[in-house]
């Protein structure tokens, strides 16, 4: 952890989207001192890059890098989640957790190739975002040192809240994506959208019906169905074709891209659940995904309705089970997707069968 005590400018890497409380850290750091290259990966996000990169300079920034990740993110870090049919707790398909190690390795990279002593990060101390950046980042270069404002005594005892920093944010000029009324913590990547914070955290209310982007509500989804056809090769799709147009996609960046517009058309991918984190709190969060329907044969088949209460009413590891799983993990009963616990035995979906068991 960087020394937070040290005046004299230094050059940080921050991990900067120009959000609520990246905007915010950014003016801090110069404030305390530093000399801040602003970095975004683009891992295709719907972001205006210029605008971004225009925002970070006119407030103190002293340069903005923006490297283009979408290819290494699909063929490094998501098809092996789809060759692995990787789910956390039976349901989330780890849309930030697989982004996250990439930015960390490219923050890294460029803070060797700028001479930056640190880097910093938004996450708070409560999330998973502070392990995935910070184990990331000294897994790759040990030597280098991490400022995660969120956790240091200077800056949340300035800032309780979010409201404090809506109120920094105005003292400065610093305009926003988000309002009080709208407080999501958003985010975006061409896996998924999540949204945190606001009206989200309290488990009785339903998310509101605009919050999502990247599909359409189930409602409003068309009547008709399209049939696709999709070729896999060592667990990871290689081909899809449209069997009603015609329209075929034969490179990973192009057909993930081809299957998430298709299935935000069909309202695929929208979960709603309460996740542990790792320090042991519970979250709720809302996700758009429409690439779930490789996953497992059936699209999207463990994304149904009911599944809200295996979240809020278990602990981590402790017997977690879906609608209409009736054993412990390891047993292997029938259900679409994942048959154990989290991270206990996993199997693939055709594979629910253990020797001596005689169970199916």
């Amino acid at each position: 952890m960087a020394d937070s005590t040290v005046k004299a400018k230094k050059r940080v890497v921050l991990a900067y989207s120009g959000g609520l409380d990246t905007s915010c850290i950014l003016s801090w750091l110069i404030d305390e001192g530093y000399e801040v290259i602003a970095y975004l990966a683009n891992i295709g996000q719907d972001e205006d890059f210029e605008a971004v990169k225009a925002k970070a300079v006119k407030f103190g920034a002293s340069k903005m890098i923006c490297p283009d990740l979408q290819k290494e993110f699909v063929e490094e870090f998501i098809w092996p989640a789809v060759r692995a049919n990787a789910l956390y707790e039976d349901r989330y398909l780890l849309g930030t957790s697989l982004a996250r190690p990439l930015i960390a390795r490219a923050m890294v990279k460029i803070a060797i190739e700028e001479g930056a002593q640190y880097v910093a990060h938004g996450a708070t101390g409560k999330g998973n975002d502070q392990i995935r950046f910070e184990l990331g980042a000294y897994a790759l270069h040990p030597s280098i040192e991490v400022i995660s404002p969120w956790r240091l005594p200077e800056f949340y005892n300035r800032f309780t809240g979010r409201t404090d920093l809506f109120d920094y944010a105005k003292q400065k000029g610093i305009p926003l994506p988000v309002t009080k009324k709208s407080p999501w913590s958003m985010d975006a990547n061409m896996m998924h959208i999540s949204y945190e914070s606001g009206v989200l955290e309290d488990p009785n209310h339903h998310a509101p019906d605009d919050l999502f982007q990247m599909s359409v509500l189930p409602e409003k989804a068309p009547d008709k169905a399209e049939r696709l056809e999709i070729n896999f090769k060592a667990g990871v799709p290689v081909r899809v074709k449209n069997l009603e147009d015609g329209t075929e996609k034969n490179t990973p960046f192009d057909l993930f891209m081809y299957l998430n517009k298709l299935g935000g058309k069909h309202g695929i991918g929208q979960v709603d659940l309460v996740e542990n984190r790792f320090i042991g709190m519970k979250s709720r969060g809302e996700f758009t995904g429409t690439w779930f329907g490789m996953k497992s044969p059936g699209v999207c088949s463990n994304t149904g309705v009911g599944m809200k209460s295996p979240g809020v009413c278990s602990n981590t590891g402790v017997g977690m089970k879906s609608p209409g799983v009736c054993s412990n993990r390891g047993v292997g009963m029938k259900s679409p997707g994942v048959c154990s616990n989290t991270g206990v035995g996993m199997k693939s979906p055709g594979d629910f069968s253990n020797p001596g068991l005689g169970m199916k």
